[in-house]
């Protein structure tokens, strides 16, 4: 194809931001950040250079959690892997689509992550998800200079266009004919509702607070939704104690419903922390004995179990998503696995920019031939990496809202964004403006410019 590139250089660098206050996940408090900053340098067949940028945070307590590592241990394993992917990268031979690219190189990275975990003598090995991430920044770079250099929008990039193979190549022979684009909005939706998170340690009334913070921003669940009008909530729960999740997610629907009359949406997000299916089973249904209209305001949950669905296949989710969608998260690393989660009754998906591109329109296209409920979720993004995100959001066939929480932990990484992205990063009436994202590449990097040739800065 015309279209394709081959890499020319490949840079990256680390960011590091303090959280505003800190957010509880599986059990842990986290309270800092680091993003990984990617620079690609492509050219295509014709011998045209652009430059392509990507970012994500690395979120490693997410990525890599674990009992026996430290956080500074389990990031540092990520931030070498980053060095490693580096080299891979700009070492590739041929000239493809990105996720051509990507497909060649992900069993590679993987090596990588295995020769780091065995020369490093890590306690842990490092998880394919958190190669996800770490490969993630490298994969939106790369996507980035691609479409740049083709004077399309990112989104634009994957009909049989652009691609040399249809889905099949990456998938199995039943999506044959098939290509990205079907799983794709031609334009961006114009707005979309936000998702606001309230973690297990957020405040929901001024009683709540402790130690206010006194900074400008809203610190009560009662003070955001006045600030932002919000109508949809993500409840992270802890999983771990019945009574305490019920009467967290009464107490936020009842403040809720106190500050802004009307029709609300929420999420729930146990963290993989629900011991068994059991529990949240009987979790719906003494929520469903205290309000009915509670429990029809509920619209999905996040994987409630494990994400090792090989550990403990008895954890089916059937009965479960009767009752409401339950997607699938931190399990869902590839096809194979996105197949393992429908066969224990896994009924949505939840997408991520963080598990790469490429990945994430791939099982947006398998989620969509299944039937299957579709969201997007991200990993505290900010600036760039939440552009990016966003994008996802606003393109992807049936995806009904959209999360951004790094205004609420992280503003501070955002700063300077909310100039050049304002419907992005200032959230009116509930909802993020969407329809703005149709600029070159991914969009992060240029201003709202009408003449792409200076924008994109390609020589």
């Amino acid at each position: 194809m015309k279209s394709d590139v081959a890499i020319r250089s490949v840079d990256y660098n680390f960011e590091n931001f303090l959280y505003r206050s800190p957010m509880k996940f599986g059990g842990i408090a986290v309270d800092r950040v680091t993003l990984l900053n990617v620079t690609i340098t492509v050219q295509t067949r014709a011998g045209e250079e652009c430059t392509g940028f990507g970012s994500m945070p690395l979120g490693n307590i997410w990525a890599f959690p674990s009992r026996v590592m430290t956080y500074d241990q389990t990031l540092g394993a990520m931030k070498q892997l980053a060095a490693g992917l580096a080299k891979i990268l700009a070492s590739y031979p041929d000239c493809a689509h990105p996720v051509d690219i990507n497909h060649d190189l992900e069993p590679h990275y993987l090596d990588e992550a295995a020769r780091i975990s065995r020369e490093e003598q890590l306690a842990e090995a490092i998880p394919k998800l958190a190669t996800l991430v770490v490969s993630s920044a490298f994969d939106a770079a790369l996507h980035d200079g691609f479409a740049k250099a083709s004077r399309i929008n990112c989104f634009l990039g994957y009909s049989s266009e652009y691609m040399k193979n249809d889905a099949s190549a990456y998938l199995d022979n039943s999506f044959t004919g098939q290509y990205l684009d079907e799983c794709l909005l031609p334009s961006p939706q114009q707005s979309m509702p936000l998702y606001h998170l309230v973690g297990a340690l957020d405040p929901i009334t001024s009683a709540d607070l402790t130690r206010p913070l006194q900074d400008g921003l809203p610190e009560t669940l009662g003070d955001w939704i006045r600030t932002d009008g919000l109508t949809h909530i993500k409840i992270k729960l802890n999983g771990d104690d019945l009574a305490w999740d019920i009467e967290r997610v009464v107490a936020i629907d009842s403040e809720a419903r106190r500050v802004r009359p009307g029709s609300w949406n929420y999420s729930l997000d146990f963290n993989e922390r629900c011991p068994h299916v059991e529990y949240l089973l009987e979790f719906l249904a003494r929520v469903k004995e205290r309000s009915l209209d509670l429990i029809d305001r509920i619209q999905y949950i996040e994987q409630p179990t494990s994400r090792d669905l090989a550990a403990r296949p008895e954890n089916h989710m059937h009965k479960a998503a009767r009752i409401k969608p339950v997607v699938i998260d931190e399990s869902l690393v590839d096809y194979e696995s996105l197949l393992a989660a429908r066969d224990l009754g896994y009924t949505g998906v939840a997408l991520k920019a963080c598990k790469g591109q490429g990945n994430a329109l791939l099982m947006a296209l398998a989620a969509m031939k299944f039937g299957m409920f579709l969201c997007v979720q991200d990993l505290t993004c900010p600036g760039a990496a939440l552009v990016h995100s966003a994008g996802l959001a606003a393109r992807v066939r049936g995806v009904a809202g959209i999360e951004a929480n790094a205004r609420q932990f992280v503003p501070a990484a955002n700063q300077g964004w909310e100039e050049r992205f304002p419907g992005i990063f200032t959230i009116r009436d509930g909802c993020m403006a969407t329809g703005q994202l149709t600029g070159p590449g991914l969009g992060a990097i240029e201003s709202k410019l009408n003449d792409w040739g200076q924008s994109t800065k390609c020589n």
